[in-house]
C-alpha cells in the first residue's frame, strides 16, 4: 500500500505584494508555492486564490526496509512588515490508490488539483481510463504522468510530463503497460482557470478588465474509473474479419463469373451462342439488326433522312487481326478524325434527334487511347498527392507520441486500439476494404477488357456498330481512386484534425467526378472531356476546398466569390451539354447568349429543341444555385462536406435521369445492374446511418468533440465510424459495378437505334 499525504493551506490576506511562502521538504523532492495562488489567463488576466490544496509526492516503501515513517518538513514565510494569519492542515489520503472497474469520486480547482496511482494487474497489458463530469465547465485537464517526483499539477506545468488531453464532460486515455517500465502511473487532474481552451468564453464580468485581479472559485465533480482494454486476442479477431469480409466479394465475383462461362459453353455446345459472351460486347460472327420499339427513343425518324442514321465506313474496317493496338496511332487532340465528308459535325451534333451512331464516329483506338489517359494520369497524380501526406501524418503522429498532446488529432477515444505508433489502429485498419474492393473492381474491368479485344479480334467488322463503345480507361482511373480513398482516408484517420481534413476528401471528388464523366461518356464517347481538362477541374476544386478551410469560416468575401464562381460555372457547363460542345466559350459568348435568350423567350416564347435535355439541366442549375445560397447563408464550417454534398447530389440527379430516360427508351435492366442498383441503395442508406453517428468534430474544441465519443461497437474494436468506411467501399464498389453493366442490354442493338440523353 502505497501512502500519500495533502497539505492544505489557507489564508485570508489578499494582498499581493506580500504573499506567503510554503516550502515543503521530503526526502526526493521539494514542493512549493504561495498564497494567494495566482493563475494568469488569456490576455494577461489574473485570478487568485486564497486556498490551496498539494499532494505530496508519495514514497513507497521498499523491500528491504519495509515500511518507516516519513519525515516532512515545512517551511512558511512572508517579506510583509505585519503580521498574516494563516491555516496549515495536513492530512492522510486513504483512497490514493485507484482500484480497476471501481469508479471514484472527487472534486478539484485551480488551487486545489488532484492526482491518484494505479499500478497494472499482473493480468492486464492495456487499460482505458474514463473520465466523466455532470458539468461541461470548468475546463479541466486528464493527464497521465509516470512516477517522477515532482507531479506536474498545476495548470502553467500539467503538460511538460506524460500524456494530456482537455476536458468538459469526458475524457478518456488508454494506457500501455510497455510505456511504464515500473506497471504503474500517476492520473492528474488539474482545473483550468478559465474556459477558452475547452470551448467556454471569458466570464462576462471580467471582460475589458486586464490587469485586474479576480478571485473566482471553480471547483468541478469528477468520476474517474479504469477498465482493462482489449487484448491482443482482439486485434488478430478484428483483422482476420477486415479481410475475410471483402476478400468474399472476390469469392462471389469467381462465383458469377464461372456460372457464366458455363453458361456460354453451353449454349455454345448447344449452337446458341449469345452475342454477349460475358464480357459486354458482342462475339457473333454476323450482325443482328435489333429494331427500336415503337414510339420509343425520341420519336425516332427515318433514317434516311438522317445523317446519323447512315452506316458509316469505319477506320476500322479490314484492319487486320492483332492491329488494334495504341502504340502505332498517333493522337492529336486538336485533330478531329471524323470525316469532314461524311457531314459536317455542327450539323450532326445539333439536331433534334441524336442516336450513338452520331456522336460514336472517331477512330476507336484513337478514343480508347484518349480514355486511357485518365488511367495513368490518376496514377501519377496519386503518387505526387500521397507521399506527402504520407509524410505530414506520419510528422503529426511523431508529434502525439513525443510530446503527448492528445488534443492534436481527433479520435473517438473511448474506442481507440493503438498499435505501434499508430493511436487508433482500428480507423486505419477499416479502409482497407477500399484497397481491396478497388483492386476487384480493376481486375473486373482488366477480364472485360481481354475478353473485348479478343472479340475485336474475331469477329465480324459489321458488328462494330453495336452496343456502347467499350472505352475502359475510365474505369481503370475510377478503381485506381477508390484504392487512392483508402489510402489517404487511413492517413487522415492517423491523425484526424481540421487541418488535413481534405486528405479523405480529395479523392472523394475525383471519384463523384469521373463517374459523371464515365456516364456521360457512355453515350458521348466523341465528345467528353479530355483527362487534362477534367483533371485540371479536380485540381481548381482542390484548390477552393484548401482556400475555403482556411477563409471560409468566417470570411464574407470568400463565400461571395464561391457562390459566384459555382453559379457561373453551372452555367457554362449547361450550356456546353445543352449543345453538344457546339457553343464557343470566348469573348463573344455573352452577346450570343443574350441574343438567344431574347430571341427564344422574349421575342416570341417556343419550346426548346431538346426538351430532355432542358429539364435536366434546369433541374441541376435549381440545385446547384440552391447549394451556392444555402452556402451565401449559413458558410458551414466543414467546408470540404459542403462540396463533396455538391458532387454526390449532382451525381445522383444524373444517374437518377439516366435510368429514367433508359427505361423511357423501352431499353432494359439486366437481372445484375437491376441486383447492383438495389445493393447500391441498401448499402449506401445503411453507411450513412453510421456517417452521421458524428463521434468526434474538430469544427469543435478537442474538448467538445470528446463529448460526442461512444464505446466501440463492432467485435468491442470498430466503431460507428469504422462500420461507415465498411459500408462505403462496398457501396462505392456496388456502384461501379452499376456503371458498368448497366447497358449491357444493348451489346445486341445497332448504334443508329440507339438514343443519346
Amino acid at each position: 500500500q502505497v501512502d500519500a499525504v495533502r497539505v492544505y493551506v489557507n489564508s485570508s490576506s489578499e494582498n499581493l505584494q506580500y504573499p506567503v511562502l510554503f516550502v515543503v521538504r521530503q526526502q526526493k523532492g521539494v514542493l512549493s508555492w504561495q498564497v494567494p495562488l495566482i493563475f494568469r489567463g488569456l490576455y494577461q488576466r489574473t485570478y487568485n486564490y486564497q486556498e490551496v490544496s498539494r499532494t505530496l509526492c508519495p514514497s513507497e516503501p521498499t523491500p528491504e526496509a519495509g515500511p518507516s515513517d516519513q519525515i516532512i518538513f515545512v517551511d512558511v514565510a512572508s517579506m510583509a512588515p505585519f503580521n498574516i494569519a494563516y491555516e496549515l492542515l495536513v492530512t492522510r489520503l486513504e483512497n490514493f490508490q485507484l482500484e480497476t472497474n471501481k469508479a471514484f469520486n472527487f472534486t478539484a480547482s485551480p488551487s486545489q488539483p488532484q492526482y491518484f496511482l494505479y499500478k497494472f494487474p499482473q493480468d492486464v497489458d492495456s487499460v482505458i481510463i474514463k473520465v466523466v463530469s455532470d458539468a461541461a465547465y470548468p475546463c479541466s485537464v486528464v493527464s497521465v504522468q509516470d512516477i517522477v517526483c515532482p507531479v506536474y499539477d498545476l495548470d502553467h506545468n500539467v503538460e511538460f510530463n506524460g500524456v494530456y488531453q482537455s476536458m468538459t464532460k469526458q475524457a478518456a486515455i488508454t494506457v500501455q503497460r510497455k510505456d511504464f517500465p515500473g506497471e504503474q502511473f500517476f492520473v492528474v487532474f488539474v482545473i483550468k482557470p478559465e474556459d477558452y481552451a475547452c470551448g467556454g468564453s471569458v466570464p462576462s464580468s471580467i471582460h475589458g478588465n486586464v490587469n485586474r485581479t479576480w478571485n473566482l472559485q471553480r471547483t468541478k465533480n469528477l468520476q474517474v474509473m479504469i477498465e482493462p482494454s482489449i487484448k491482443k486476442s482482439v486485434y488478430v479477431q478484428a483483422m482476420f474479419f477486415s479481410f475475410l469480409s471483402f476478400l468474399s466479394f472476390y469469392l462471389g465475383s469467381v462465383v458469377v463469373a464461372f456460372v457464366h462461362y458455363i453458361r456460354i459453353r453451353r449454349k455454345a455446345s448447344a449452337g446458341r451462342l449469345s452475342p454477349d459472351d460475358g464480357s459486354g460486347i458482342m462475339t457473333s460472327s454476323h450482325p443482328i439488326t435489333a429494331s427500336t420499339p415503337e414510339g420509343s427513343s425520341y420519336g425516332a425518324i427515318d433514317e434516311s433522312s438522317s445523317s446519323g442514321g447512315r452506316q458509316l465506313s469505319s477506320p476500322e474496317r479490314g484492319l487486320p487481326p492483332g492491329s488494334d493496338t495504341d502504340s502505332s496511332v498517333e493522337e492529336d487532340s486538336d485533330f478531329d478524325t471524323m470525316p469532314e465528308i461524311e457531314s459536317d459535325k455542327n450539323v450532326i451534333r445539333t439536331k433534334v434527334f441524336l442516336y450513338l451512331s452520331d456522336l460514336s464516329r472517331k477512330d476507336r483506338r484513337i478514343v480508347s487511347k484518349k480514355y486511357k489517359i485518365y488511367f495513368w494520369n490518376i496514377i501519377t497524380i496519386a503518387v505526387f498527392y500521397a507521399l506527402p501526406v504520407i509524410q505530414l501524418v506520419i510528422t503529426y503522429q511523431t508529434v502525439v507520441n513525443v510530446t503527448g498532446n492528445q488534443d492534436i488529432c481527433y479520435y473517438n477515444f473511448l474506442c481507440a486500439h493503438p498499435l505501434g505508433v499508430l493511436s487508433a489502429f482500428n480507423n486505419v485498419l477499416s479502409n482497407v476494404g477500399h484497397l481491396l474492393l478497388g483492386f476487384l473492381f480493376l481486375l473486373i474491368v482488366l477480364r472485360r477488357n481481354i475478353l473485348h479485344r479478343r472479340a475485336m479480334e474475331r469477329k465480324d467488322v459489321y458488328t462494330l456498330d453495336y452496343g456502347i463503345p467499350k472505352h475502359f480507361g475510365l474505369f481503370y482511373a475510377m478503381g485506381i481512386a477508390l484504392m487512392m480513398e483508402g489510402v489517404l482516408s487511413a492517413c487522415y484517420h492517423v491523425c484526424p484534425n481540421y487541418s488535413n481534413f481534405q486528405f479523405d476528401t480529395s479523392f472523394m471528388y475525383m471519384i463523384a467526378g469521373l463517374c459523371m464523366l464515365k456516364l456521360y461518356q457512355t453515350r458521348h464517347p466523341d465528345i467528353n472531356a479530355s483527362a487534362y481538362s477534367a483533371y485540371a477541374s479536380f485540381a481548381v476544386v482542390i484548390c477552393l476546398a484548401v482556400l475555403g478551410v482556411v477563409f471560409g469560416k468566417n470570411d464574407m468575401w470568400f463565400w461571395v466569390i464561391f457562390s459566384m464562381i459555382h453559379i457561373l460555372a453551372s452555367l457554362a457547363l449547361s450550356t456546353q451539354i445543352y449543345y453538344m460542345g457546339r457553343f464557343k466559350m470566348d469573348l463573344g459568348m455573352f452577346r450570343r447568349a443574350a441574343m438567344v435568350l431574347y430571341t427564344d423567350c422574349i421575342q416570341q416564347c417556343s419550346r426548346p429543341m431538346y426538351m430532355d435535355r432542358m429539364v435536366l439541366l434546369i433541374v441541376g442549375n435549381l440545385v446547384n444555385w440552391s447549394f451556392a445560397i444555402f452556402g451565401l447563408v449559413y458558410r458551414p464550417r466543414d467546408f470540404a462536406s459542403y462540396i463533396l454534398g455538391i458532387f454526390i447530389c449532382n451525381l445522383l440527379l444524373y444517374l437518377a435521369f439516366y435510368i429514367i430516360m433508359k427505361l423511357r427508351s423501352s431499353e432494359k435492366l439486366l437481372p445484375i445492374p437491376l441486383f447492383c442498383i438495389v445493393a447500391t441503395a441498401v448499402v449506401w442508406a445503411a453507411a450513412l446511418y453510421f456517417f452521421f453517428q458524428n463521434l468526434s468534430s474538430w469544427e469543435e474544441t478537442p474538448a467538445e468533440s470528446r463529448e460526442k465519443n461512444r464505446p466501440c461497437i463492432l467485435l468491442g474494436f470498430f466503431d460507428d465510424h469504422d462500420v461507415w468506411h465498411f459500408l462505403s467501399a462496398a457501396a462505392l464498389f456496388f456502384s461501379f459495378l452499376v456503371l458498368l453493366t448497366l447497358d449491357d442490354d444493348l451489346d445486341m442493338v445497332r448504334r443508329d437505334k440507339i438514343p443519346v440523353f
